[in-house]
């Protein structure tokens, strides 16, 4: 989220291991054109995940639900509702054949007349909002794309370097950890747009990618052998661990020779 407005990733797999790739989208639009838009990104068990979009859709291509919320934070509320709903059908199943309920879902958008917002809403059904202090938020696998969105997005960041700062997160994601992996959905929203715009599926083998990929990689490695040399302080009897043992070998001479 930047005083821009807000640029949401995802990937798209939802299963990895040696013999099984699955891809899923993870990305879910809800727009009323000048009125309202909501972006849902899900994580976590996927069949928990469609039950709860499907719930929001079908009340949404209703007039309910979403399309008559007034505001984000309603709308995150709404969602957390759909979620306790799918929770009172199957989470006593689900438990007692060992399976936990696990979804989570980052709902991002728009309502007229109110700032653009980002909400995380939890198993339990509660919203948990982006704040001036924490610009983004994040679901799913997230630790190994976190530092470069910490030491890079600020409020003042363009859309578009947004945009390559998120790829860049998945991109470091993905190298680390097979459970995510492309096509990813990239999605910009411009602040009191009120429309969906900006939006695309980076499959594997795209040029723009796999070019930032490479760049960051290059670009990365020069600024490391740049970098002033770390300097080691001499020691006086050579080696700070050999000293150590002739230390210790020395105590056991004493002692013995007493």
């Amino acid at each position: 989220m930047t005083r821009e407005g807000l640029v949401l990733a995802s990937d798209s797999r939802t299963n990895a291991g040696f013999d099984q790739v699955n891809v899923c989208r993870k990305m879910h639009h809800f727009v009323q054109p000048g009125k309202r838009v909501f972006v849902i990104l899900t994580s976590g068990s996927l069949s928990i995940s469609q039950s709860v979009v499907t719930l929001l859709r079908d009340d949404f291509d209703s007039g309910r639900g979403l399309a008559q919320a007034n505001s984000l934070y309603d709308a995150a509320r709404i969602v957390g509702d759909c979620v306790r709903r799918i929770s009172d059908l199957d989470r006593a199943s689900l438990e007692r054949d060992s399976f936990s309920f696990n979804v989570h879902l980052l709902l991002g958008g728009q309502v007229r007349g109110q700032e653009p917002n980002l909400y995380l809403i939890y198993p339990q059904g509660n919203p948990l909002a982006a704040t001036e202090d924490s610009l983004y938020l994040q679901l799913g696998e997230c630790k190994y794309g976190r530092p470069i969105l910490d030491r890079g997005i600020q409020a003042t960041t363009s859309l578009e370097v947004a945009a390559k700062y998120a790829l860049l997160s998945l991109d470091a994601t993905m190298r680390s950890n097979v459970t995510v992996g492309p096509p990813f959905d990239l999605l910009l929203y411009k602040k009191d747009s009120l429309q969906v715009t900006r939006y695309r599926r980076v499959s594997a083998g795209d040029r723009d990618l796999n070019l930032i990929h490479s760049s960051w990689e290059q670009s990365l490695r020069r600024a490391v052998e740049q970098l002033p040399d770390i300097e080691f302080q001499p020691s006086g009897n050579g080696n700070s661990m050999g000293g150590a043992r002739q230390t210790e070998q020395s105590k056991k001479k004493v002692g013995g020779s007493a």
